[in-house]
């Protein structure tokens, strides 16, 4: 194990939280729309083995993480020992770093410990929604060349082991670890998170117990070799052009995102904070679970999904001083506390992300669950995530109708479509420049670079800045639509839907939702001489997209209202849809 040298250990340890009348004072430049972020705290070049060794040392006796539904409970020091056994495992399965490792999994301890198990000898983690479906989880396999695929065996109707099977027949006559798949060639071990993970594949015990002497000597070698800008993470972004891109980020990118993030919140090594959001995405392993090491504060996992009642019952037992989540989940618990009250006395901060919130929901979080210091945050996975946070003391109203102030180290600027910077309260395309920005889509360098352009990050997103350097999301320059906090692109849908041998042209679009912020709904025109329901598209893209991207609606229509060009008019579709559906409630 290399030792920190004394000037990044004091470096690391020393981090401060942001605070004072400088920091807060992040206003655009000469009126134009453009701000720059604080200088302070200093970025930490570091790997997240070096961001975990340090919490070991600092706060290795205190609580590091705990799985209620698990019934796993951790010290500090005991998850850096349990990181390194599944690490030696992972070398004895013939992994060298660089190689890809899937994680197909809801929130499980398993997930954490191959997180920074992969870290730990510079294997890449490589995030699989727990949505997916089996056209999906193919092309994300294959599109980053996993060698190894580690999944739970099962989550609510998803059965991850079946639908591995299916996928890889040759499981069931394979030695585990001598996987050869026709669909999956790079594919070579399959772990499930059972004791009883069938032919062909071992448990995540068996893994853990893989190891030996002689690769728990190889670890301390590697970890010279480990560089804070190595790729070390690929999440799936749905294009807006044909089917997801792997988003790739570094150590750099994803350890000084969660450390400023939590530094908005004023975390510390005295919090217990409860991370009730998925973990395959940002807000869970980055800004949760990084964002807490980071600090040397517990992280706390309800269940393996969200739900309500499980998660305010681990707020009350566990003692949780914050807790994250969309907005959604904030309304379903406080309609849960209605009928059945906890003690949530030690709450006082948190996050809100993924959507806007409504002023009365934040008024309602603040006063009936102790939350006096939510935050909310706004960014994209390509920029590792959170670019814009709102601080714990800005008013209700700036909570609300703002995303909040630009992040340190970041420069952020408000373009026209010509790429010339608007003047303040002018809306434009928000774009990103700084140490978050991702490496690129794996693999693609052309989609890379359309969206990094002298290295600002197009976000695609409409936005406007304030005096102040508050920011207002106002729109999309994409498509995209976004549902309960997930982020779903229409063409990915399209091409699905394309396939039907009986359809003609189809477009995908979102419409406002009073519970979801927007739903998907679908129109298609049928091929002449063909008769086309809308159950039959719903069935083409059942087990192929994962259910929340499945539309809402479905509308056979003769015509797709187009520009003179020729391009879907997708606006006029979402009004002509609304006034559809509010006829039909009438």
């Amino acid at each position: 194990m290399s030792i920190l040298n004394e000037s990044l250990a004091t470096r690391i340890s020393d981090w401060s939280s942001e605070s004072g009348a400088a920091v807060h004072s992040i206003a655009p430049q000469d009126g134009q729309s453009y701000v720059s972020g604080p200088a302070t705290p200093p970025l930490a070049y570091i790997t997240i083995p070096q961001l975990l060794r340090d919490a070991v040392s600092r706060f290795g006796p205190r609580d590091a993480i705990v799985f209620c539904e698990q019934g796993i409970r951790l010290s500090y020091y005991d998850l850096d020992r349990a990181v390194d056994e599944l690490a030696s495992g992972l070398l004895a399965l013939g992994l060298e770093k660089g190689d890809r490792v899937g994680i197909w999994s809801p929130n499980r301890f398993e997930w954490v410990l191959t997180q920074f198990a992969t870290a730990r000898v510079g294997l890449v983690l490589v995030n699989i929604n727990p949505a997916y479906r089996l056209g999906e989880l193919e092309y994300a396999l294959n599109k980053v060349a996993c060698k190894a695929l580690i999944a739970a065996k099962s989550f609510k109707t998803s059965d991850y082991a079946g639908m591995i099977r299916k996928l890889v027949p040759e499981l069931a006559t394979c030695t585990p670890g001598r996987l050869r798949s026709a669909t999956l060639p790079h594919l070579r071990n399959v772990i499930i998170m059972d004791d009883a993970p069938g032919a062909g594949a071992y448990s995540f015990e068996d893994l853990r117990k893989l190891g030996g002497p002689a690769q728990q000597l190889r670890i301390p070698e590697i970890d010279k070799t480990l560089d804070p800008d190595d790729a070390i993470n690929i999440q799936f972004t749905s294009g807006t052009t044909g089917m997801p891109k792997g988003a790739t980020l570094s150590h750099y990118n994803i350890v000084n995102n969660a450390r400023y993030v939590t530094d908005r919140i004023r975390l510390s090594e005295a919090d217990r904070l409860a991370i009730p959001v998925p973990l395959y995405h940002c807000f869970g392993m980055v800004m949760g679970v990084l964002g807490a090491v980071s600090k040397g504060a517990t992280m706390v996992f309800p269940s393996e999904g969200f739900d309500a009642a499980q998660t305010l019952d681990a707020l009350s037992k566990e003692r949780c001083t914050a807790v994250y989540g969309v907005p959604t989940m904030f309304v379903a618990m406080l309609e849960d506390l209605d009928h059945t009250p906890r003690d949530l006395s030690n709450l006082r901060t948190g996050i809100m992300a993924g959507a806007p919130c409504p002023v009365e929901v934040m008024q309602r979080v603040n006063s009936e669950m102790n939350m006096d210091e939510v935050t909310i945050c706004y960014g994209m996975t390509e920029t590792a995530p959170v670019s814009f946070q709102s601080f714990v003391d800005d008013p209700t109203e700036k909570r609300c109708e703002t995303v909040g102030r630009v992040h340190p180290h970041l420069e952020v600027k408000i373009v026209d479509p010509e790429g010339r910077i608007v003047p303040v309260g002018t809306q434009g395309e928000l774009c990103t420049r700084g140490y978050s920005v991702m490496k690129g889509y794996w693999e693609d360098a052309d989609k890379t670079g359309e969206s990094i352009v002298d290295g600002w990050m197009h976000t695609g997103d409409l936005a406007v800045f304030d005096e102040e350097g508050f920011c207002s999301i106002v729109g999309r320059v994409k498509d995209m639509i976004i549902r309960g906090g997930e982020n779903i692109y229409p063409r990915e849908i399209e091409e699905y839907l394309m396939r039907h041998p009986k359809v003609s042209d189809v477009q995908v679009f979102g419409i406002p939702d009073e519970k979801f912020g927007e739903e998907v709904c679908a129109w298609a025109i049928a091929k002449p001489g063909t008769d086309l329901s809308e159950e039959e598209l719903r069935e083409a893209l059942k087990g192929q997209v994962a259910h929340y991207k499945v539309p809402r609606h479905f509308r056979i229509v003769d015509e797709i209202p187009m520009t003179i060009t020729g391009k879907p008019q997708k606006y006029i579709m979402r009004d002509m849809m609304a006034d559809l559906l509010s006829a039909e409630m009438q």
